[in-house]
C-alpha cells in the first residue's frame, strides 16, 4: 500500500541517487586525472574527492527533502533550509574560507609539497620550505627547522616567491651524506 502510494517520488528518487553517483564518479575521475597531471599526492587527491562528496550528499538530501514536501509546505521548508544554512555559514566563515582556500590551491596552485618560497607578509616574513599543504592550512619548516602552520586562506591573499623547486629533496638527501 505504502509502496504504491509513494511510487513515483520513490522511483524520481532512485533516478536522483543514480544521477548522483554518476557524478561522483565522473568528479573523482576527473580530480585524479587533474591531480595525477600536477603531481598531487594521494591524501590530497583524498581530501578533496571527499569535499566532493559531502556536497553531493548534501544536494541529494535537499533533492529529497523538496520532493517529499507538498508544495504548500514548500515555502516553510527553504525558509528554515536558507536560515540554518545561513547562522551555520556566518558561524564557520572562516573555516570555510580556508577549505575553499585549500580547494583552490588544489586546483591552481604554483607551488608543491618540497619547495622552498618565501612569503611576502609583514608579521611572517620568512622562508620556508612546505612540509604539507591539508585542509586548513599549510605545514611550513623554517629555517631553523621549527614546524609552523599556515592558514590557507592567507597563502592566497600573500605575495610568495618560488626560491627552489624540490628542496626538501634536497634536504634529504644533504642529511643522508652526513650519516
Amino acid at each position: 500500500m505504502l509502496l504504491v502510494e509513494y511510487k513515483n517520488e520513490l522511483i524520481i528518487s532512485a533516478i536522483v541517487l543514480a544521477s548522483i553517483i554518476l557524478i561522483k564518479i565522473i568528479v573523482s575521475y576527473a580530480v585524479t586525472k587533474i591531480a595525477k597531471k600536477n603531481g598531487i599526492n594521494d591524501a590530497r587527491i583524498r581530501l578533496i574527492q571527499r569535499y566532493f562528496t559531502v556536497t553531493l550528499i548534501i544536494i541529494f538530501v535537499l533533492i529529497e527533502g523538496v520532493i517529499f514536501i507538498n508544495f504548500k509546505d514548500l515555502a516553510f521548508f527553504f525558509s528554515s533550509v536558507f536560515t540554518v544554512i545561513g547562522i551555520a555559514l556566518f558561524a564557520i566563515w572562516s573555516i570555510l574560507s580556508n577549505i575553499t582556500s585549500g580547494i583552490i590551491m588544489f586546483f591552481n596552485f604554483p607551488y608543491k609539497v618540497g619547495d622552498k618560497i618565501k612569503i611576502h607578509d609583514s608579521d611572517f616574513p620568512e622562508i620556508v620550505i612546505i612540509e604539507d599543504i591539508r585542509a586548513f592550512q599549510l605545514i611550513l619548516r623554517l629555517e631553523n627547522g621549527d614546524l609552523v602552520t599556515y592558514p590557507n586562506n592567507l597563502m592566497l591573499q600573500k605575495a610568495v616567491t618560488l626560491i627552489k623547486k624540490d628542496a626538501i629533496v634536497e634536504l634529504q638527501e644533504d642529511d643522508s651524506n652526513t650519516i
